[in-house]
């Protein structure tokens, strides 16, 4: 991670250019910092408002990373935009057999998984394909296929825009949960408190070369492996992991692909809903259900399936096209957005543009998918993505 003195570079960007999504108009003032220095320097110029005016929306601080999580309007931002792209890796041994990994807030996420997986370090391997940037994984958690990040991050380090000044959070500091931490807790609007500047992982060296243990039914199904067996019946060969899971996300339009508009989204649009274990009763028999722990007053919880929710209301693949499941045909029967938006063709979990679509488009598909699940279910979902100048 080398040190540049030299000013940000500052231009007129529109988001629609930087996202996954491809939609969203400009901002007023767009900064690439290319070295956590020039990071710095703009936040110190954007200290946090007071949550007063960020819950009306008047932060004029935008942090964008990879930006496969962020949905703005067509209007733009009225402010400045901090793109992180500084990068870079580095290790140390830290016992016998655990590496920490120090990775810059900018670098691509993929890449540090396709680099821990070459030099045989364990922990990173069922979180292929994922878009987006390392400082984005802790603030909400970041998981799929059994495995999230609050499993191997050891610690990160943040800009607090409150006191200005620099804070290291440990993994028990992160209050991690279900696509939640602290970092996301203090997050209004889009607006952060804490700027991750720097993610360290805590990876299993092993000489086997054999990964986790695998936790997903379908991903230990494409492997061989029974789900249900012991931790050490439950490995694969690293490179193995990797290539299957990246199989599966192709699949289900999960890897970034540029002809591919089934990959032009923020991924995965609404989390799995956690709800009381009587709600997740009343449900047809077929419903997934996963145990959750339980509230705050001790009740059990239950984790629903999302995808499953949306697919069983009506909302199959390709709701919204003129083509896709009747619901999302529209009055005209051209589509919920005249087709330029719907759910994608490969997986109902991800709200995806067609070529044209507005931001406007992608959440008019999100809203008439939540509401049929609401309909049918009586159960309201909760986007993942952070929505600037719109709610859903």
């Amino acid at each position: 991670m080398t040190s540049v003195e030299t000013s940000p570079r500052v231009s007129l960007r529109r988001f629609s250019d930087h996202t996954t999504a491809r939609v969203g108009g400009p901002a007023d003032r767009w900064v690439r910092a290319e070295t956590p220095e020039q990071a710095l320097e703009v936040l110190r110029e954007h200290p946090l408002p007071d949550h007063a005016a960020r819950e009306r929306g008047e932060d004029t601080l935008i942090v964008l990373g990879g930006g496969s999580n962020l949905l703005v309007t067509e209007n733009g931002f009225p402010g400045t935009v901090l793109q992180l792209a500084f990068n870079g890796i580095s290790t140390e041994f830290h016992g016998d057999r655990e590496v920490l990994v120090s990775v810059a807030a900018g670098h691509n996420w993929d890449d540090l998984v396709r680099f821990s997986v070459a030099r045989g370090l364990t922990g990173l391997e069922a979180l292929s394909g994922i878009p987006g940037a390392t400082g984005a994984v802790p603030v909400q958690n970041v998981g799929a296929y059994g495995a999230d990040v609050a499993h191997t991050i050891k610690d990160i380090q943040a800009w607090d825009r409150e006191h200005g000044e620099l804070v290291r959070f440990s993994n028990a500091e992160l209050g991690f949960g279900y696509r939640d931490s602290v970092l996301k807790q203090t997050t209004v609007h889009g607006s952060p408190r804490y700027v991750v500047t720097q993610v360290r992982f805590l990876l299993q060296n092993r000489p086997d070369g054999l990964s986790a243990p695998v936790r997903y039914g379908e991903l230990a199904r494409t492997l061989g492996l029974d789900a249900e067996s012991a931790d050490h019946e439950r490995r694969a060969p690293l490179k193995e992991v990797r290539s299957t899971v990246l199989r599966l996300r192709e699949g289900k339009g999960m890897v970034l692909s540029e002809g591919d508009h089934d990959t032009w989204s923020t991924g995965s649009f609404f989390t799995n809903p956690i709800v009381p274990r009587e709600v997740a009763a009343a449900l047809p028999a077929g419903a997934p259900r996963f145990s959750a722990g339980v509230d705050e007053a001790g009740a059990p919880l239950v984790k629903l399936s999302a995808a499953w929710l949306i697919d069983n209301a009506g909302c199959g693949k390709g709701f919204g096209l003129p083509d896709g499941p009747v619901a999302g045909r529209g009055a005209q029967g051209t589509g919920i957005a005249e087709g330029r938006a719907s759910l994608s063709t490969k997986h109902t979990l991800a709200v995806t543009n067609r070529g044209s679509a507005t931001t406007d488009d992608l959440l008019a598909v999100a809203r008439a998918a939540r509401e049929q699940v609401s309909t049918a279910f009586g159960i309201t979902m909760h986007e993942e993505p952070v929505l600037i100048g719109h709610a859903l």
